[in-house]
Formats: C-alpha cells, sequence, structure tokens
C-alpha cells in the first residue's frame, strides 16, 4: 500500500531567506532604475560634472574635493588637479597658484585664480581661492546669478564686485588668539559686495538690500534670490541680515559647517 506523499511546509528560516532575496531583488531593480534614469547630480554614486544644473548630491560632491589640514601633498595635488579638470571641462579658464604657509594658521592649498571662460568676470580679477570654492562660485554664477539678473531685472549680470577672497586673519578680524580662524585665512571665502548688469546699473548690497536704493524692490528680490541659492552651494551665507560686520557684502564661503542667515525679509 502506498501512502500519498505528505505535502512539505516552509520553515520559518525558509521563509525568511525567501523574504529576504524578495527584497534583495526589488531593491537591485529599483537602484538599477533610479540609476538610469534619475539625473546624475542628485546621485551621490555618480561623478561630478559642473556642466550639469544643481541637484541634490551636488554639494556634498563639492565637499569631496576639498584638501584636508591631514592630507598629503600628493593628495592635494591629485585632488586640485581633479577640480580644475572639471572647470576646465565646463569652459572655465583657470590655473593653479602656489601654496601658502605663514606657518601660523594662514595656510592656503590647492588654491586656483579663474582668468575667464564661462564665469562672470570678478571685480577686481584675478583673485586666488580654492579649487572646490571656485567650483562652488561657478555654478552659482550660472545657475543662480545670470538667470535672476535676466529673471528679476530683465539684464545680464557682467560683473561681480568683490571685496576679495584671501586675508589672513582671524573671524571678524578678532586679535584674540583663542577666536578661530576665517575662512578668508584659507582663500576658502568670497565676499560680494554687488553685481553690474549690462544695461549699466549696478546692484550694491549696501544700497539695495532694503529695497530703497537705486535699483529698489526689484534689486532686494534680486540680491535675496542671490542668497537663498547660495544656501545651495556654500556652507556659510553671510548678509546684512546676519550682522553689522555683513551691511555691505555677502560673504560665502566653504566650510565644513555654517549657517545660511535668513534673520528677516
Amino acid at each position: 500500500m502506498h501512502w500519498p506523499p505528505m505535502a512539505t511546509r516552509a520553515t520559518p528560516v525558509a521563509d525568511l531567506w525567501s523574504g529576504l532575496w524578495a527584497a534583495i531583488l526589488a531593491a537591485c531593480g529599483l537602484f538599477a532604475l533610479v540609476d538610469a534614469f534619475a539625473p546624475a547630480q542628485d546621485l551621490p554614486w555618480k561623478p561630478l560634472d559642473l556642466r550639469q544644473p544643481i541637484g541634490a548630491a551636488t554639494a556634498a560632491k563639492l565637499a569631496a574635493l576639498e584638501v584636508s589640514d591631514a592630507d598629503t601633498a600628493q593628495r592635494a595635488d591629485q585632488l586640485t588637479a581633479q577640480c580644475l579638470t572639471l572647470l576646465r571641462q565646463a569652459g572655465v579658464t583657470a590655473s593653479r597658484v602656489p601654496d601658502q604657509d605663514d606657518g601660523g594658521f594662514c595656510v592656503v592649498r590647492g588654491a586656483i585664480r579663474i582668468s575667464g571662460g564661462e564665469q562672470t568676470p570678478l571685480n577686481p580679477a584675478g583673485v586666488v581661492m580654492r579649487c572646490p570654492m571656485a567650483a562652488r562660485l561657478f555654478l552659482w554664477d550660472r545657475e543662480i546669478v545670470q538667470p535672476a539678473s535676466r529673471d528679476i531685472l530683465g539684464s545680464q549680470a557682467t560683473r561681480i564686485d568683490n571685496l576679495g577672497t584671501f586675508a589672513c586673519r582671524r573671524v571678524y578680524g578678532s586679535r584674540d588668539a583663542a577666536a578661530r580662524p576665517s575662512q578668508h585665512a584659507r582663500a576658502n571665502a568670497l565676499d560680494v559686495s554687488g553685481v553690474r548688469l549690462s544695461d549699466g546699473r549696478r546692484v550694491s548690497v549696501a544700497e539695495d538690500w532694503d529695497g530703497l536704493g537705486p535699483t529698489g524692490r526689484e534689486g532686494a528680490i534680486f540680491l535675496r534670490r542671490l542668497r537663498d541659492g547660495g544656501c545651495k552651494l556654500f556652507k556659510n551665507v553671510l548678509t546684512p541680515d546676519y550682522n553689522a560686520a555683513h551691511r555691505d557684502h555677502f560673504h560665502l564661503d566653504a566650510a565644513a559647517t555654517g549657517v545660511c542667515a535668513r534673520t528677516r525679509d
């Protein structure tokens, strides 16, 4: 007499493995879809390309190019060369400048000078800054400054007026040895005082921030667009709303941490 075979039941362990493999396959499929169709600038595993718009992963990719104090000279050269290549691929004319070390806290590593190309000229020109800071500035100019000048003011930005990048000092010019060094001491910051337009107008942080200057309310809206867009790229964006020391300029830097100053509008 032959008994019919008994139905086998999956054990809890088998159920677990089956569910785990199904989840892994689903995750792999989702990853493949995201990798194939999501914008590269939003994906942290895709390489940085400065020809692309600002995305969710752009700031993190720029941070990966930063030269740290612990990096060897060889590593610093590699990171700076990579950054320079990205700028040149995007149409920016730039060159490496020698490192600077005063023996104290004013140390500049991996700095470059932008001399032309697809970057709105700085005024004064020829300022030196760390390469990832220059990459942030390039994207801010192309993706924020130029569109805002066209959309709000109906003109093209032709010059970005600045107060410089490098200054061997501590924050706010403090003489206290305990005060932290300014990002200017690393050529890792830029102070922007205004923007000149192709129609001859100039939007000044000092005169137009409150909407009472020559460019009126549109100038104030324009400056706030620059501030808000800067917060997508720079770690610190300090404006007249932050304190009196910034009453006439924006401070933009690429520190490891920071704030986007928005206290009133």
